[in-house]
Order: C-alpha cells, then structure tokens, then sequence
C-alpha cells in the first residue's frame, strides 16, 4: 500500500509537504511543479485517500509535541508552556490533530504522524530514540543543527547585550546574574546556558565581572527566593542591578528583596527574560525581555514596564 512517506521520497519532499498538498493547504508555499509532481505521483502509485478530501469529512494528519517536562513541572517556569500553547494554536490553524507526550518519548508513531515537534533540551541518547521513530524531528529550544535536525532557539547573544546595555543606560555599574542550571531530563548531560555565556562575555569587555555576583539556582521562584533571600542575609553587598534569566527567578527574587525592606528600582533593579504573563502579575511590574513564544519566532526587545 503506498504511503505518504513513499510519495515524499519519490518526489523529492517532506511528507509534511506532501501531507498538506494534498490536503490543499492554502497557506503552503510550494511551486505549481511541486504541487503537479506531488499529485502526478500520488496517482502513479495508488494513494487515493487525497481523493475523498472534499467529500463530507476532510482527513486529518497528526502532530506529536514532546515536551521535555512534565505536565507538573511545565508549570514552574511556563515558558515552555507558552510555547507548547502557541504550537497547539497554530496545528489549529493548519488543521492538524495533536499528541502529547510529557517527559516521555513513544516506541512508534503511526503513519498519520507527520512529523515531531520535540520541546525543551535532550541528551544525545535521547535523540538517538527519537530518531527511531523515523519522523521529521524539529527541535523547540535546542540547537540540534550539529546533529543534523532543523531547530527554533532564540538569539541569546543579542537578547542578554540588549538588557545589560539597557541597564547600564540607567546608571548600573554592578549588575548580578541570576540563573538555572538544567539538566536533560535523564541525567545524563547538564545544558550549558548560553545566557552565562553572553553576561561574561559582556561584563568582562565592559570590565565589570565579578563572579560573586552570578548566583545559580534553578529556573523557578522558590529559587530566585532562596539564591537573593540568602544573598542578603549573608551580608554580602549586592549590585546595582540584576539580570534574572527567567521571570520565575526574577518574581522569587523581587520577593526577596521586598521582605529585606529593599525596594525596586529605587535601591535595586531587576530586569528579567521571556516576558511571561507572570511578570505582568507582580507589583512592581517586571522589565523583560520578550520571547515571542505564542509564534514560536524570536524576536527578543527589552520592555520597561516600571
């Protein structure tokens, strides 16, 4: 029986592209001698389920996400959750159906999977299994062109210079890092954040880098409490200002900083990184640098809100 992995070898093509040719995707940006060369094909070789799709009841491809987290710990930084949200919402658009999988990789996908979005940081054994289920893999997040899979990430380098530029801009001569320390979710690498990298990189040019003012915790607001809470009770002197590389660390820190009676942005600022809704909730309203998740496209500014 001929399949739509079949038609995409033969006519030189994803079957993502397949699948929506033949589905008569509009919003697909393909040659009219793809399109022929696709549907010459199809009909040389026998598959007719495309020949049904204005009937009544037009069939539906699949999508399968992999989120890297749980369900549970999708929450304490939702930044991959707003990620998910806008890859659910436009599979919407396309009129694709979608499968979860949370902290779980599948033995098999069925033929009617199209392709994988796989969401977060995986080891290169986890790859390696994602591999074998001989789908379209794109990565969500990681930056897996070394390994030969097409990948979204975000343009860290520019992203963190733009918020350190800014509060340099107002008056900060010191400013701290707050930041996580990940780990695939099978314990067998630990993620290098290029986050760190862009913060030394650029203290170090502009001559101020002091080690002692990176603190490292995870990526949650417990933590971002605890890593500043324990800061201050040390009595250690604290810096101008801090770059906190998610909103989470940078609510748990504000936190901190509010209970020791020192206030922000008169005593200290705080400029945070994807511009969550969370940093919308807080008083006062968190500066951020925008992810711009919900469409899965980078495009990071800083924004003052206060």
């Amino acid at each position: 029986m001929a399949t739509l992995a079949d038609i995409a070898k033969l006519a030189g093509v994803s079957i993502s592209t397949v699948s929506r040719v033949l589905n008569k995707d509009e919003t697909l940006s393909v040659t009219e001698d793809t399109r022929h060369r696709i549907l010459t094909i199809a009909d040389e070789i026998g598959y007719t389920k495309y020949k049904t799709i204005n009937n009544s009841k037009k069939e539906k491809y699949q999508v399968a996400i992999i989120q890297w987290v749980s369900e549970e710990h999708e929450l304490d930084d939702i930044y991959y959750y707003n990620i998910r949200l806008g890859i659910e919402k436009r599979a919407y658009e396309l009129d694709y159906e979608m499968l979860h999988f949370f902290n779980d990789i599948p033995s098999s996908l069925g033929e009617e999977v199209v392709g994988v979005l796989c969401i977060g940081k995986f080891s290169r054994e986890q790859i390696a299994k994602l591999e074998r289920l001989k789908k379209t893999l794109v990565f969500v997040d990681s930056d897996t062109l070394n390994q030969g899979h097409p990948c979204v990430t975000t343009d860290f380098e520019n992203s963190v210079q733009s918020a350190l530029c800014y509060l340099k801009e107002q008056g900060c001569n010191n400013i701290g890092l707050l930041i996580g320390q990940e780990k695939t979710t099978d314990a067998t690498e630990i993620i290098s954040d290029p986050r760190l990298r862009s913060y030394r990189n650029y203290c170090m040019e502009k001559g101020i880098y002091d080690p002692l003012f990176i603190l490292t915790g995870d990526f949650t607001v417990q933590s971002g409490y605890e890593l500043l809470d324990s800061k201050i009770k040390s009595g250690a002197t604290l810096p101008d200002a801090y770059f906190a590389a998610s909103d989470s660390l940078a609510i748990g820190a504000l936190r901190a900083l509010q209970e020791n009676g020192i206030k922000v942005p008169d005593d200290i600022q705080i400029i945070s990184f994807n511009d969550t809704t969370l940093a919308k909730q807080v008083y006062p309203p968190l500066s951020s640098v925008t992810v711009y998740t919900c469409l899965l496209y980078t495009s990071p500014s800083p924004r003052d809100r206060g």
